[in-house]
């Protein structure tokens, strides 16, 4: 599958979804991408973070000693700013205990350049059909030399593998290994919980990200431990708005006097940076261009209000005459994502604001879009 393109240099998205976890099968505790879903971006990753309780990212890093994903530098750096843990895979084609050396070399150099940090996951995606062949006692070898070879650079490893090939190609120990099985409905199961971590789905949809996503339920902290998650209190400040993702539609750019432009359609799934937000017939648009509008509705933002202030502080809410409420910057922290209309209220002394509660508004200076850089 392919995510959206890019038109922007700078891209930093950040965002909470205040409405809790979704979680419509097994946990999503972690997920696995590479070139397959593009470059994600930090606010996909934070969407994952906060509403789907995604805690792990395991980004592709190799193949055999002739491939380099070239999505794994952007979506370490992405998945760090996110605040995930973040590992790296390596698609096995070894067949000898002297090609998985060559392969771990490979791949230990490829992380170390595209700054997967010391202490992380190397995991050895072991499931090529070139390797059926091979004796069980001898693929255990070779994974043996894989790992400890990635050792050398710093690095944890493990096995993934079918849960047709566990203890049967090769040997997998309890308290290891990653292990995939779809069944029709995960629901409730806790399928190859003596291993880290059970991959459950392979179609799995997050809504703030383009397409499908492989999925995990861990049950152990193997995937979340020895490297340091943090998030720069910074990184929530953000001024660049996404386009719906649709693969068969362009979406109207508007003037300021509400008039569609012509010639100046948006192709769906495009990212762009706002210069500030203004109202037209009382709708909120993003400033995209001179005079070139997007509708709000048109994003990925339709009917949310994303706090555009440092993650360590709040902003104050105020009530429709004007009063600031009491400790509301508490609650309205930097990257928080809120529910509001598609209509802006024009609150005495304040101007234009989200209503985000009954009797509850936030200026549109502090909505992600809005201009604001700290």
């Amino acid at each position: 599958m392919k995510r959206k393109l890019v038109y922007i240099v700078s891209l930093l998205l950040a965002g909470l979804f205040f409405f809790g976890n979704q979680v419509d099968a097994a946990n999503t505790d972690m997920v696995d991408v590479s070139n397959h879903n593009g470059y994600m971006t930090a606010s996909n990753f934070v969407d994952m973070r906060n509403n789907y309780g995604v805690k792990s990212v395991v980004t592709k890093i190799s193949e055999g000693t002739y491939y380099h994903d070239y999505t794994a530098a952007n979506n370490i750096s992405t998945a760090q700013a996110a605040g995930l843990y973040i590992n790296g895979y390596h698609y096995a084609k070894y067949k000898t205990e002297a090609q998985a050396i060559a392969e771990a070399d490979y791949a230990g150099t490829l992380a170390k350049q595209d700054g997967l940090p010391v202490g992380a996951v190397l995991v050895a995606d072991v499931e090529d059909g070139s390797q059926e062949g091979i004796t069980r006692s001898q693929m255990d070898a070779n994974n043996a030399a894989f790992m400890n070879q990635i050792a050398k650079y710093g690095y944890r490893s493990d096995v993934y593998t079918m849960g047709s090939w566990i203890n049967n190609k090769f040997h997998v120990k309890d308290g290891t290994g990653w292990v995939a099985s779809y069944p029709y409905n995960a629901a409730g199961k806790n399928w190859y919980s003596a291993n880290n971590g059970w991959q459950w789905g392979s179609t799995y949809q997050f809504q703030g990200s383009y397409g499908n996503f492989d999925v995990s339920q861990l049950y152990t902290n193997f995937y979340t431990a020895d490297q340091t998650a943090q998030v720069d209190p910074r990184a929530s400040i953000s001024n660049v708005v996404s386009v719906k993702g649709n693969d068969y539609k362009a979406y109207a750019t508007f003037n300021s006097r509400g008039m569609a432009n012509i010639g100046t359609n948006v192709i769906s799934g495009s990212d762009w940076i706002s210069a500030s937000i203004i109202a037209v017939n009382d709708r909120p648009y993003y400033v995209i261009g001179v005079d070139t509008l997007i509708p709000q509705a048109s994003t990925t933002f339709k009917d949310k209000l994303v706090i555009n202030y440092r993650s360590d502080y709040g902003v104050n809410a105020y009530n429709s005459k004007g009063q600031v409420i009491k400790d509301s910057n508490q609650t309205f922290k930097g990257g928080s994502e809120w529910k509001t209309s598609d209509k802006l209220t024009n609150v005495p002394n304040i101007g234009l604001c989200y209503k985000v509660a009954t009797d509850m508004y936030v200026p549109i200076q502090y909505a992600q879009g809005s201009g604001f850089n700290g």
